[in-house]
């Protein structure tokens, strides 16, 4: 149930008030249906007296002559209110009414601006409080001052589908859009910390968070042996607020103890865009206190130029783009070449093959190589950070229920151009065949390419006499008879979602055991209109011990009977990201594209 409200107005003591609520399905998997039912016109704006949230309303507590109270009053009847699915919401305390909240939150609110995207709440003459969202702001034709367009949470006869005096503003359900002066709306009292941007992340009940003075020099990456006594703990990390799992997270990843990325503060701060200025701040003081607000990341958000990345749910390589394109102006960390002509620059590396080309339980390592070669994608440079996108889509859709993370990646096969040995007897390679790639009788899994004798001698078997070998360019230098220097990457971070929750596994040292498992919002103190969310971090070294295994021994293994965070990893992996410390990352990008401090993104 989400929201409970009391019709009409009580004339004499003795009347009954009239109670009214909004539902959500739920199915069996505790998801929110999907199902779109009619609404029953039984009530109007008019006939609200008062809106209360779910998760506003104890257990036990009822209405009498607008003041909850407890069961042991005669004449009630309990309400079961049942709270948002995937909320963190907590009861408020049973001293406070509902009034007395609202009354509270529009005196400390009533300074803050309102803009496009904005949740509030509108109050009528009559008392009626109505909420929504702000779809437009502006001066409607006839009038003088301005007005907001407001799409409300329920549909209310006499309310349009985003006209107004016969023209369109914006489009949402017919019965839901409201246009009123901006004078008469406020920051919507049941969400205040969400709503007002910045001004109440740090509710009164919060604990303390010290004070930050960035200082010139710039801090280093966490180093192994201060990792645990800085990092683990609650409230530690940084701190999730409104949807924001996915940047924190990808922030973590990124900036925690990742030394290929640290290059990208050493610019005189003086020649920096002020967003860069701030992710400054935030990685400096991630890794000198162990702990970054959420205010702090909000403004981050804002100066990210549009306004869904401070409200909405995000993809990781959306913001991963945005972050290395439109942020830090660098140049993209991948050069793929498609065939002798064509080359193309990408953030993050994108997963694509039939799921049939691979086992139950693929590693990382089998899912490159097969996605490289069915596409004929090559890498034009040892890169020095590499991003590799699963094949699935969000929470909604994964090809594989397990993936086994590949603690070294060997790149040495998918670089153009670049010498390579033979999958047989060593020897210099000139040709390549993907057909091979899956055949058990060679090691299945691993990118197959053989010398010239090597390549005649294998197709002679009748199973792969159908084979089309593809020639290899074989660098004019190349030695047949001295060995190929493998070119390898490190994994450091990992992106796992879950139900539209995203957390990562980071990897703070060379020990194998050197693992580290973050949650921005992780669990939460108080309820959604002043509570804050809290941050942890745990050490999970357990994670070490099941990846130091081989990877025929893993591709074996029942992931059910691994620990929690093991079988977390294996199950909603989303990216893995690896490194070549010896590598520079790439050169800053001069575009003038970059040096536009609006950055309209879409």
């Amino acid at each position: 149930m989400k929201n409970l409200m009391q019709i009409g107005r009580k004339e004499n003591k003795d009347d009954l008030h009239m109670l009214a609520f909004e539902v959500e399905l739920v199915d069996s998997d505790h998801n929110l249906s999907s199902k779109k039912h009619a609404h029953l016109p039984l009530f109007s704006a008019a006939d609200i007296i008062q809106v209360v949230p779910s998760y506003a309303v104890p257990n036990g507590l009822q209405w009498k002559d607008g003041q909850r109270e407890g069961l042991n009053r005669k004449g009630g009847t309990s309400i079961n209110s049942m709270p948002n699915i995937g909320s963190h919401a907590r009861q408020v305390r049973e001293n406070r009414t509902e009034q007395g909240v609202i009354q509270s939150q529009r005196s400390s609110t009533s300074h803050v601006s309102l803009e496009v995207g904005s949740m509030v709440q509108v109050v009528s003459n009559s008392g009626v409080t109505v909420y929504g969202v702000i779809q437009w702001l502006g001066v409607p034709e006839g009038k003088t001052d301005k007005w907001a367009g407001i799409e409300l949470d329920y549909e209310v006869n006499g309310c349009s589908d985003g006209k107004h005096g016969g023209q369109r503003y914006f489009t949402c359900k017919m019965g839901r859009a409201l246009f009123v002066p901006v004078a008469k709306c406020s920051p919507d009292g049941r969400f205040v910390c969400s709503s007002t941007g910045t001004e109440n992340l740090n509710p009164a009940d919060a604990p303390p968070v010290p004070p930050f003075e960035d200082p010139e020099e710039d801090a280093p990456p966490i180093p192994e042996s201060e990792a645990l006594s800085l990092l683990v703990g609650r409230m530690k990390g940084i701190q999730g607020h409104i949807n924001s799992c996915y940047l924190d997270a990808t922030l973590f990843s990124l900036f925690g103890s990742s030394v290929t990325l640290d290059n990208i503060c050493r610019k005189p701060a003086d020649t920096e865009k002020p967003i860069t200025c701030t992710l400054r701040k935030i990685v400096n003081r991630l890794r000198r206190h162990g702990f970054v607000p959420a205010v702090s990341v909000m403004n981050f958000r804002k100066e990210l130029g549009c306004d869904t990345f401070r409200t909405e749910e995000k993809d990781p390589e959306e913001f991963i783009t945005v972050l290395f394109q439109k942020v830090l102006c660098m140049e993209p960390l991948l050069k793929l070449r498609s065939g002798p002509e064509t080359c193309q620059g990408a953030y993050t590396f994108q997963i694509f093959l039939e799921k049939e080309q691979m086992g139950q339980m693929p590693t990382v390592q089998q899912l490159l190589d097969t996605s490289c070669l069915s596409g004929d994608l090559k890498f034009e440079e040892m890169p020095s950070c590499l991003i590799v996108q699963m094949p699935r889509f969000g929470n909604k859709y994964k090809m594989f229920s397990h993936i086994i993370p590949s603690t070294e990646l060997d790149v040495t096969d998918l670089l153009y151009n670049s010498p390579r040995e033979c999958f047989v007897c060593g020897q210099l390679a000139e040709y390549e065949c993907l057909q091979c790639l899956p055949d058990r009788k060679l090691q299945p899994g691993r990118i197959k390419q053989y010398c010239s004798t090597c390549n005649t001698q294998v197709h002679t078997h009748p199973s792969r006499q159908g084979h089309s070998a593809k020639a290899l360019a074989v660098p004019a230098d190349g030695a047949s008879g001295s060995p190929v220097p493998r070119h390898t990457m490190q994994l450091f971070a990992v992106l796992c979602i879950q139900t539209s929750h995203y957390v990562s596994f980071v990897k703070f040292g060379p020990d194998p055991h050197s693992w580290l498992f973050f949650d921005s919002m992780a669990d939460r103190c108080g309820d959604d209109q002043r509570g804050y969310n809290i941050p942890v971090i745990r050490a999970c070294p357990e994670l070490g011990d099941f990846l130091s295994r081989p990877e025929d021994e893993l591709a074996c293994s029942n992931p059910s009977q691994a620990s929690d965070l093991v079988c977390r990893l294996l199950c909603d992996s989303y990216m893995f990201l690896y490194q070549n410390p010896a590598a520079p990352l790439s050169k800053p990008n001069q575009q003038e594209s970059c040096e536009d401090e609006d950055m309209p993104f879409q």
